[in-house]
């Protein structure tokens, strides 16, 4: 495999694999998961500046956990996301674009995602997988971080369009099995917010630290409007609409719903909503 160093953001090749901080990319490389010919280096020319409402793609989640301007949602995420070594290396990207956890996709099983026609969690072992939009595939998104910016309503630039983040995931389907729309040499940029009032992220998971989500909650005030999102509940980070009445549970992990319910509870006890 080739490996280079890009000379700006614009020098990615169509089918390069995308490296930054490598806490996502090499595992999988190791694994066999992801593979290419070529794998592009891009930390050192990915925007890192970070303020109060606009965050480089490259900034690493050590900087924002203890940035006191950026709000207490996301960096409250931050701080909870990993071990202090890969919150030092991981960037904010990469966090977003995190594959999933679940166990059957890791270990290669040729599940839905992998281009099967079979969910094996579903019928299998699904205790930390989705409540939400699990009929096709029941993987729970991973990331604190994208939570903490859906509750935020962020935007986000790339190289070639800026989208709302919530339009940077899909639900995989039949026709199309990816849970991004980022396409192939597409690199991101920044991420941008409007201020608010009070926020705060709340994460229930295994252990006491360094541990994925298995609910996390996000929770942003501005003005009258409160935005709820989830982390671990659906395959993409999951927006919160109408309460968790339509939750789809599988039969194993039902409890997500009550640990989901209560840490929403406590989080608009929080900020005030």
């Amino acid at each position: 495999m080739e490996l280079r160093r890009a000379s700006s953001v614009d020098d990615v090749r169509d089918g390069e694999l995308v490296l930054a901080g490598g806490t996502e990319v090499v595992p999988l490389l190791r694994s066999g998961l992801v593979q290419g010919q070529s794998l592009v280096m891009v930390g050192q020319v990915v925007p890192r500046g970070v303020s109060a409402t606009r965050i480089g793609a490259g900034a690493p989640l050590a900087q924002l956990e203890c940035d006191p301007e950026i709000p207490d949602v996301l960096r409250e995420a931050c701080r909870l996301a990993a071990s202090p070594q890969l919150r030092n290396m991981g960037s904010l990207a990469g966090n977003l674009l995190q594959s999933t956890r679940c166990w059957y996709w890791r270990l290669n099983w040729p599940c839905r995602l992998h281009g099967g026609d079979e969910c094996f969690a579903r019928d299998g072992e699904h205790r930390e997988h989705a409540i939400y939009a699990n009929d096709f595939c029941a993987s729970a998104h991973p990331s604190d971080v994208a939570a903490a910016l859906l509750a935020l309503d962020a935007t986000v630039r790339t190289t070639t369009r800026e989208l709302p983040l919530a339009e940077l995931y899909r639900v995989p389907t039949e026709d199309d099995r990816r849970t991004t729309t980022l396409e192939h040499g597409e690199v991101m940029l920044e991420v941008t917010f409007d201020e608010c009032d009070q926020s705060v992220y709340l994460k229930a998971m295994e252990r006491k630290r360094w541990a994925f989500p298995l609910v996390g909650v996000a929770a942003v005030r501005r003005g009258g409007e409160t935005r709820v999102a989830l982390a671990g509940a659906a395959p993409i980070p999951w927006l919160l609409e109408d309460g968790l009445d339509d939750a789809t549970p599988l039969p194993r992990n039902a409890y997500k719903v009550d640990v989901a319910r209560a840490l929403v509870k406590r989080a608009r006890a929080t900020i005030g909503a």
